[in-house]
């Protein structure tokens, strides 16, 4: 399958998705009685959007045509996407630059060493796949197997979701791993028919039932900071704030920054 069909196979399944997840009372539509699917029909949504119901079934069955951005816009009021789907949305439709592939840009030596500088901070250096390309010791003690002796990166999307470790350092674990999933089926749109994000997805789905579970849901995110609650080795329970930061000229780099904002718990 070539990049571009699989871009539309993801479009479709994605407008599939939030389609579905509209009822029509939501979107002022008479009730019509029993329904065999979930949410909106296609009819109605196109109704919504203004557009033919025909044309938008082409859409949801990734036939070769192209949406224009008044179309987009359209689709994306009428299925009430937030901006951060919306993005999504015309992404999968090819309203964004394709990103160029393949590997990582090279890590900077002097941007390598800012972790070891923020000891005794949890920080790490992460690229656009999540490997880690630099990290501290504290980094190893808050988040333990994540660094292995597999002969890759660690990676902190298979950390979670691989390592059974990661359940317990997670307080919130499903929130947290729902969100992260989300934000890698985001990478998939930005950067559709990359062979490190389509390996790291098919290991994913190989080794969690939740993936499985989850990934068709078709959810999205971004995020650039937050709290966690992580699980210290004596028990307790320590909140931290992180912040991320983009490395500059290097925008698939990232560098993470945690600092402790309550003491351990028992």
């Amino acid at each position: 399958m070539s990049n571009s069909q699989e871009q539309r196979r993801e479009l479709a399944a994605f407008l599939r998705s939030r389609r579905e997840r509209i009822t029509p009372r939501e979107a002022g539509l008479p009730s019509t009685g029993r329904r065999r699917t979930p949410g909106l029909r296609r009819e109605e949504l196109a109704l919504l959007a203004g557009m033919s119901a025909t044309w938008y079934t082409y859409l949801e069955q990734g036939r070769d045509i192209r949406a224009s951005d008044q179309v987009l816009d359209a689709l994306a009021c009428a299925l009430r996407l937030d901006a951060h789907e919306r993005g999504h949305l015309f992404r999968l439709a090819g309203h964004a630059p394709a990103a160029e592939e393949p590997g990582p840009d090279p890590l900077d030596p002097e941007v390598a060493a800012v972790p070891l500088l923020l000891q005794p901070h949890p920080a790490y250096v992460i690229d656009g796949t999540y490997d880690v390309l630099s990290h501290n010791p504290a980094t190893e003690r808050v988040f333990p197997g994540l660094v292995t002796a597999a002969g890759r990166p660690p990676n902190f999307v298979r950390w979670t979701f691989l390592e059974p470790r990661a359940r317990e350092v997670l307080v919130d674990w499903e929130p947290e791993a729902r969100g992260l999933l989300a934000r890698v089926r985001t990478l998939t749109g930005a950067h559709p028919g990359d062979p490190r994000i389509g390996r790291l997805v098919d290991e994913l789905h190989e080794g969690s039932s939740e993936v499985r579970e989850w990934w068709p849901r078709f959810e999205v995110e971004a995020r650039s900071g937050g709290r966690k609650r992580l699980r210290s080795p004596d028990g307790g329970v320590v909140t931290y704030a992180y912040t991320a930061f983009h490395v500059a000229g290097r925008l698939e780099q990232t560098l993470v920054i945690y600092a402790a904002s309550s003491t351990p718990g028992p």
